[in-house]
């Protein structure tokens, strides 16, 4: 990791010190985990994310940022895999276009779920790596934190815009460098459909899960 990179300055909302971070992935968490290293600030990651389909997919992503964070001694909590509930909140949602109401809902359920545990384990600040890619829309996921955080008394949601300062790029650099798994599509069985309906009309093959990585051929 080179500490010598010139990021923009993070201030923790309210003073602190000490944020949840919740986390979808490697791929998108590593630039943020660097930047929180390197700023002195402390946090521990919360991996939430009952859309990813399949399990395989699933386990993927969950294990591959658990042993990022473990390189990097930052303290991981693994959340549960109810996918059954947020199947049943997406019912009715199924055929809405990226970034649209199912996205929303997924946001929502995902950070409500964060911002419990964060005010269950004492933490006043919490924050989310959905928002640094740029296939995501960064005020869709700002308005859901926020929401979240509404539900309880002095909790913060940081709505840090990641992507500023080369966030975005750096994080495609740490990906390559890592040799992370490269995602093919946002994580729900209605995204994976959506991204083979779209490689079928290009004449591509489906998507294999498991089978392409950053900075490899």
């Amino acid at each position: 990791m080179n500490t010598n990179i010139e990021r923009q300055e993070l201030k923790v909302p309210n003073g602190q010190n000490k944020i949840l971070l919740h986390t979808c992935c490697a791929p998108c968490s590593g630039e943020i985990i660097e930047a929180l290293i390197q700023a002195n600030i402390q946090f521990t990651i919360f991996f939430y994310n009952p859309n990813i389909h399949p399990v395989k997919e699933y386990e993927m992503r969950k294990d591959e940022n658990k042993l990022f964070a473990e390189k990097h001694h930052i303290p991981f909590v693994d959340a549960d895999y109810d996918s059954e509930e947020w199947f049943a909140r997406a019912k009715g949602l199924e055929y809405e276009p990226e970034r649209g109401l199912r996205c929303t809902m997924c946001f929502d359920m995902r950070l409500e779920r964060t911002a419990l545990y964060a005010y269950e384990n004492d933490f006043l600040v919490f924050a989310t790596s959905l928002g640094i890619s740029r296939w995501k829309d960064l005020n869709q996921v700002n308005e859901c934190g926020r929401r979240a955080a509404s539900h309880y008394e002095n909790l913060v949601f940081w709505d840090q815009n990641w992507r500023k300062k080369g966030g975005s790029s750096r994080m495609i650099e740490i990906s390559k460098r890592e040799q992370f798994y490269q995602q093919e599509y946002c994580g729900c069985i209605y995204s994976l459909r959506d991204s083979n309906k779209e490689r079928k009309n290009r004449g591509e093959d489906s998507i294999q899960i498991g089978t392409k990585f950053y900075g490899k051929c």
